[in-house]
């Protein structure tokens, strides 16, 4: 099966990865926790965290604890794996699996810095090496 198309987890939406960045960045929260991390940035309230949540339980991306009337969410998936998912799923649907235009097209979008070229041609040099090029 190709990376970008599993099955298993599903791909989660625009917004329910903000809701996963900040699980992944501060662990187990409460609604109120995730609210408040993502209120200013998004102008979200709490109802609409809860609602989300509770699709993204569902969906198997996060599970939950309750302790009294306070449920405490986590996420399910790993912040590698779930990255990589969807960027397989871009590069197959948007770019045919063309790694090449994908990276023209990031490039486009964004100029890299010094650094990033340099780990770039790192990179390349490592594959070569390793006979993965």
């Amino acid at each position: 099966m190709n990376p970008g198309t599993s099955t298993s987890t599903p791909e989660p939406t625009e917004r329910e990865l903000q809701i996963l960045s900040v699980l992944w960045e501060q662990g187990e929260c409460t609604v109120r926790q995730v609210h408040e991390s993502l209120r200013d940035e998004l102008g979200i309230v709490q109802n609409t965290v809860q609602a989300f949540l509770r699709t993204m339980t569902e969906k198997r991306l996060v599970a939950y604890r309750k302790e009294g009337r306070t449920f405490y969410y986590s996420a399910c998936v790993e912040p590698k794996g779930t990255k990589r998912r969807m960027l397989g799923t871009v590069l197959q649907r948007a770019f045919d699996g063309a790694l090449d235009q994908l990276i023209e097209s990031a490039i486009e979008l964004r100029k890299p810095t010094p650094e990033e070229l340099e780990r770039l041609r790192r990179l390349v040099d490592d594959l070569e090496r390793r006979g993965d090029a």
